[in-house]
């Protein structure tokens, strides 16, 4: 069989396959990934198992065995490269993956903090399955735990604490619900622009300095940055002898980001 009609055979069979289905087969490879020869395809391995969606529980060399026959479900499919990604995981803990797929972004969930981690916060969640591995199904990342900056977790949350966050995504290498904490609080930054324009001159104090500038607290948890050409009329002069931290400065606004939630000021304007 030709390329061309080869092409035309593997997209015509992944065609009849569709996110959510279950598809069986037997493992050709297990190296940095498993390569899985589908029931109904014969020719070449199309599925693919990433590494951390072999198992949650079993070892990899226990849980892909070249020969072995799997179960598993689609996560994707890629006429363009002619394979499908594949969840083993999802099969072993059907439970816990129906009640992840179930989720939809922004809906709001329970639960109680868990571990807190170097990584970010495990949640313990009031409704739903046990994680086979970790101590909660949720967790919460750094940056989505507060709009704004702190040293220490201690400062957000602390374990055994009841929280309400929001639904992110769905994990699926580590059968997890992404949450964020912060999205249930208002974003101070858009509060606070809202009633601020470019050009208006604001006070705040240095909270850091930087060799690219120096943020600046115009409001409580909002900080703007003043890039080093707009700190002084000499570009060439470090930021440090020019200002200090905790030095209180007058700035004016040069640039509103709401998007990327960045406020832009110049002192050499003020």
């Amino acid at each position: 069989m030709g390329d061309a009609s080869a092409d035309q055979a593997i997209r015509s069979f992944l065609t009849s396959i569709q996110v959510g289905d279950r598809c069986g087969g037997v493992v050709a490879v297990s190296r940095s990934e498993v390569t899985v020869t589908l029931d109904g395809f014969a020719a070449r391995p199309l599925g693919v198992v990433g590494p951390l969606d072999v198992s949650w529980q079993r070892r990899r060399a226990d849980a892909a065995v070249v020969g072995q026959r799997i179960t598993a479900e689609v996560l994707s499919v890629d006429l363009e490269e002619g394979r499908v990604c594949l969840s083993v995981a999802a099969t072993e803990n059907p439970e816990l993956w129906a009640f992840l797929k179930r989720l939809r972004y922004g809906q709001r969930l329970t639960g109680t903090v868990a571990t807190i981690e170097s990584f970010g916060v495990f949640v313990t969640l009031d409704e739903g399955p046990d994680h086979p591995v970790y101590p909660g199904v949720g967790f919460i990342t750094y940056p989505e735990l507060s709009w704004r900056r702190f040293e220490a977790v201690s400062e957000v949350v602390e374990v055994g604490q009841p929280v309400h966050c929001e639904f992110l995504q769905f994990d699926t290498w580590n059968g997890e619900a992404r949450l964020s904490l912060r999205a249930t609080q208002p974003d101070p930054f858009l509060w606070f622009v809202d009633d601020i324009a470019v050009g208006q001159r604001l006070t705040g104090q240095v909270t850091k300095v930087l060799p690219f500038g120096v943020f600046v607290r115009v409001a409580e948890d909002v900080e703007g940055l003043v890039h080093l050409p707009e700190l002084s009329a000499d570009p060439g002069r470090p930021p440090e002898d020019v200002v200090q931290v905790g030095e209180v400065l007058t700035v004016v606004v040069t640039d509103i980001d709401r998007e990327r939630r960045r406020l832009s000021l110049s002192l050499r304007q003020a």
